[in-house]
């Protein structure tokens, strides 16, 4: 191996080594190492910008503008309402909800249906008397193991097609996954409804007071002058509150615990209320209160302009690490925290005190300009706005139905390439005014794509300087290899690699190294390709590995622990369906 090969391979260990272990964004980190590649001369401009031009990133994009319509017309709330039902038992309602978001996540991009799908599957559990938390981690799941059914399911099947396209000149169907897909899907589907109920935990019980919401921390002081000085909390109506209670008064840094309801508000006395998010909204309403960490006028924004917004924290939102005062937070999102949860608890102490982490749960106060910035954006992963004042418009949710059931119709028929029927379905989705031009510009997920084009520079390169062969070599070197023992090793790999970088960078990083084992054994490549897209997809074990299973970090209370729980057996279960069912659809010597 040459010196290009050399530099490859160390470019490729710099990279992993980043994305694993710093919280620098994916984007920033690939887009760095296509430019290395780019300078050196190991890749010249066409190998190093491939990816910005391959078909399958071309169509992700696209869909992202098909799935925004269907979330922006509420279609999928609409099939919700009517495929959720009143189960009668734990089982029962994950049966319910696997099968519809399966279903709709096989057709558009995974993240937009649990997005979706979170704050009516909370209220919904709350309707059923069941714990949130049996339903949300199954819930992520089930988005996953829907997207290997198709080839538009998940970004990562996409990807592989666009690169078996440009290597290979060959183009796989829309259905074709399925052979695999849904067997997975069905056995992965059960093992979720038979043993979820005791895999995972029950937290927050719906029998004490405020334990059918998480858990939140709203600080208010007593404006002066104002109409609350000199009244009692009682006669100021914060004993009657419907979504929280008054714990603690902090006066002139002298704190007031168990506060009776005769007790007189003095000015500028600091009340902590613990409760649900709406409990800051209730707070809102009754004069003489302001917000302690930054003030609402602040803001610079007229009330009805604002919103209530609950989200959950990121690998690459910008401030991990740091404390909410030293975050600069309402300067840089003109947005307040008014509470912070994490693991569905509130974090004790002063809310400028507390440290930024992945998966907090921040309840904010904001304009709607900011749901709509950040709805897609990464270092924020949106889960509700609590009084949103534009809900969607179900009108038009058949409509966007109709527009997807067509561009699956005339892709599936071969009348049109996918990416073709993808182009005609966004452009309808503007067209019929499911969506606007403006929102569809910004619901395509620039980052992600960023992501995937600069890993295609990676792969080539591996190609290129023959990087990809040594590592096969090395792989080969440990034994006398089988083609079905080469493809579990092909699968164990990926899924290691999607478990701790982003899913479509381990899907083109493995690609070159499963065509050049294949050749190595002579044997036909297909079935490594399709084993690098169900493995890249299946990330069950961590929060971090895929971005639906971060969304519901918060809001189900989880822990690291209850991911591995249920998700090891869960990848296991899944992995061996794979590696047996693959050689049996694409054939090794086929």
């Amino acid at each position: 191996m040459e010196w290009q090969g050399i530099v490859t391979l160390i470019t490729l260990f710099s990279v992993l080594s980043t994305l694993s272990f710093t919280r620098v964004s994916a984007d920033l980190v690939l887009m760095a190492a296509l430019a290395f590649l780019l300078i050196t001369g190991i890749l010249g401009p066409v190998d190093a910008l491939a990816g910005f031009g391959n078909p399958g990133v071309i169509t992700i994009a696209t869909l992202y503008v098909v799935a925004a319509g269907l979330k922006e017309t509420g279609a999928v709330q609409w099939i919700a309402q009517r495929l959720l039902g009143h189960p009668k038992t734990e089982k029962g309602a994950q049966l319910r909800m696997i099968a519809p978001t399966s279903i709709l996540s096989g057709f558009m991009n995974n993240t937009a249906v649990v997005a979706m799908f979170i704050p009516a599957i909370q209220d919904w559990a709350q309707r059923l008397g069941i714990p949130a938390s049996k339903l949300l981690l199954p819930l992520s799941y089930a988005a996953i193991l829907g997207g290997t059914c198709t080839l538009i399911g998940t970004s990562t099947n996409l990807v592989v097609d666009g690169m078996l396209q440009a290597r290979m000149n060959i183009s796989l169907g829309l259905f074709e996954l399925a052979w695999v897909g849904i067997p997975i899907l069905l056995i992965g589907g059960a093992f979720l409804v038979l043993f979820a109920s005791r895999l995972l935990p029950d937290r927050g019980g719906l029998k004490e007071e405020l334990d059918q919401v998480r858990e939140y921390g709203v600080e208010v002081e007593v404006m002066s002058p104002g109409p609350l000085i000199g009244r009692t909390i009682a006669e100021a109506g914060l004993r009657a509150l419907s979504y929280g209670y008054l714990t603690e008064i902090d006066r002139g840094g002298r704190l007031i615990t168990a506060v009776e309801p005769d007790r007189t508000l003095q000015s500028g006395d600091k009340l902590y209320f613990v409760g649900a998010p709406e409990c800051a909204s209730e707070l809102r309403r009754i004069r003489g209160l302001k917000p302690v960490y930054g003030s609402v006028h602040k803001l610079d924004l007229e009330n009805h302009q604002r919103c209530l917004v609950e989200v959950v924290l990121g690998q690459e939102f910008p401030a991990l690490g740091k404390t909410v005062r030293d975050s600069r937070f309402r300067t840089r999102f003109n947005a307040v925290i008014l509470s912070l949860s994490r693991e569905g608890k509130r974090v004790p102490g002063k809310l400028g005190d507390i440290t930024f982490k992945m998966g907090d749960t921040l309840l904010l106060e904001a304009s709607h300009q900011f749901v709509e910035q950040y709805r897609f954006r990464r270092d924020f992963l949106l889960v509700s706005a609590l009084n949103d004042s534009t809900p969607p418009d179900f009108r038009k949710a058949p409509l966007a139905m109709g527009i997807l059931l067509a561009m699956v119709l005339v892709s599936a028929t071969g009348m049109l390439q996918i990416m073709e029927a993808a182009f005609l379905a966004a452009g309808a989705m503007i067209m019929f005014g499911c969506i606007t031009a403006s929102r569809a510009r910004r619901s395509v997920d620039l980052p992600v794509l960023v992501v995937i084009a600069a890993s295609f520079a990676l792969g080539n390169a591996m190609t290129e300087t023959g990087a990809a062969v040594w590592v096969a070599g090395g792989l080969l070197g440990f034994g006398e290899l089988t083609p079905w023992i080469a493809l579990a090793l092909i699968y164990i790999l990926t899924a290691v690699f999607t478990e701790v970088i982003t899913n479509n960078a381990a899907a083109v990083l493995m690609f070159p190294i499963a065509l050049a084992l294949s050749e190595q054994l002579g044997v036909n490549f297909l079935p490594y390709a399709i084993a690098v897209m169900f493995a890249a997809s299946a990330s069950f074990i961590t929060p971090l590995g895929y971005q639906t299973n971060l969304m519901v970090y918060g809001p189900g209370r989880y822990k690291f622990t209850d991911y591995i729980r249920i998700g090891l057996p869960l990848s296991l279960l899944v992995g061996s369906v794979a590696i047996g069912l693959i050689p049996l659809v694409w054939s090794f010597h086929g």
